[in-house]
């Protein structure tokens, strides 16, 4: 069995992190067998080199090696692709076309970015996992092919397969054995000895000196997030390489080729906001309850005051209804001083005209409260709606509704919310 040194010699492969050298260990371990095997990995990891390591030290070595990208042929011909089809079976197939499994019989086929397969392209797959044969697109004839398979993919195949957009038992078929190849920010120690090989590989083939970084751009390098992976890497040195007159890169050169990226996280809305009172009626209506409410108050406070005329008695029988009229951290002083102003209105204990001034307020009531119902029941609308689109959320609902906390605790009461 070849080492591991020997294998990244082989196949240019630079970097010593240990969750490297686990997936080429690996790969040289599940290569003599014909046991399926799933590359996993972001997007630009290198995942393509595993399935030639494992091609190259099987027993099929000297048969065909084929790699495929599913995601870059269409649906409609994915599976003449793979499987063939017959003269005729449809529009344009002008004569019988073998596909890569038949191509491939004895070899290996390398599936890159299996996730991206359709479902029923997915069935015809799990029957040559299973045993090896498959159908020609308008074919009734079963053929055999003897193929070791080798997929990769960059999704979440769990998430797939709980979404129904992967076939749970052909995950199970590829991936019994997983190899993992780690994102570049996780090898940190291989980050500048890749750089160093990109910079080297594009100063021989553009006949130009070699690029170097200064151990400032070393460090922005090592640190940046290098979501691109190996391939951005390779990206930015080349780019580096061709533009850069001074051969010696520092970091702030190296900065401004680097896409800033922020560490910062990030908040993503799932779904749709819903405007606070979008609806300009909502809106009319908000107005019109709050004014409707503080005209009642200030009427129920004022008439306290003429009855009784004694702020102190009022100031404590009416202690929450003075709050929310003066303001919750408004002092007894403050209370009183408005009370004073308001002995402007005050009519004296003993009057020949007290029934009938009692008997007018007592009406004024009873049409307040008639010509009040149509705005009551919107007030409880809004209140509802509020308090559902924030789950039940006082502190929220109140300041969306533009009362206090304390406020809108008394009208849940009051409409027994």
């Amino acid at each position: 069995m070849e080492s591991i040194q020997t294998i990244k010699q082989r196949f240019g492969i630079i970097g010593n992190t240990p969750a490297l050298n686990r997936a080429i260990e690996k790969a040289i371990q599940v290569a003599p067998t014909d046991i399926s095997v799933l590359v996993t990995g972001e997007s630009g990891v290198g995942k393509e080199s595993i399935p030639k390591i494992i091609h190259q030290l099987s027993h099929r070595k000297h048969n065909k090696y084929i790699a495929v990208n599913c995601g870059a042929i269409p649906e409609g011909t994915i599976d003449s692709e793979l499987f063939g089809h017959e003269k005729g079976s449809f529009t344009g197939a002008t004569q019988t076309r073998a596909g890569y499994f038949e191509v491939a019989d004895g070899g290996t086929i390398f599936l890159d970015e299996v996730g991206e397969l359709p479902l029923t392209t997915q069935v015809r797959l799990l029957r040559i996992l299973e045993n090896g044969e498959f159908l020609k697109v308008g074919s009734s004839k079963v053929q055999k092919t003897n193929v070791r398979i080798v997929a990769a993919t960059n999704m979440n195949m769990l998430e797939a397969i709980e979404k129904e957009k992967f076939r749970e038992d052909l995950y199970y078929r590829l991936s019994t054995v997983d190899i993992h190849l780690p994102p570049l920010r996780e090898r940190k120690a291989d980050i500048y000895l890749l750089f160093r090989k990109f910079a080297s590989d594009f100063a021989l083939r553009y006949k130009m000196p070699t690029i170097k970084l200064t151990d400032d751009a070393v460090a922005v390098l090592e640190k940046h997030r290098w979501s691109g992976n190996i391939r951005q890497l390779r990206n930015i040195a080349e780019q580096l390489s061709v533009l850069e007159q001074d051969r010696t890169i520092t970091a702030e050169t190296l900065s401004g080729y680097l896409p800033k990226e922020s560490n910062l996280p990030a908040v993503v809305k799932s779904t749709k906001s819903q405007s606070d009172f979008s609806s300009e009626r909502e809106i009319l209506y908000k107005v019109l309850f709050d004014m409707k409410s503080d005209l009642n108050d200030l009427k129920k406070l004022t008439l306290e005051l003429m009855k009784s005329g004694n702020s102190a008695d009022v100031e404590k029988d009416h202690e929450g209804l003075i709050q929310k009229i003066y303001g919750e951290n408004e002092s007894d002083a403050e209370f009183e001083e408005a009370a004073e102003n308001m002995e402007v209105l005050s009519i004296p204990e003993k009057t020949e005209h007290q029934e009938e001034t009692k008997d007018k307020y007592h009406f004024a009531e009873e049409i307040e409260e008639e010509e009040t119902l149509s705005l009551q029941d919107k007030e409880l609308e809004l209140i509802k709606k509020s308090l559902e689109r924030h789950n039940g959320k006082r502190k929220l609902a109140a300041a969306e509704l533009g009362i206090s906390e304390r406020t809108l605790y008394r009208k849940i009461k009051q409409y027994d919310l």
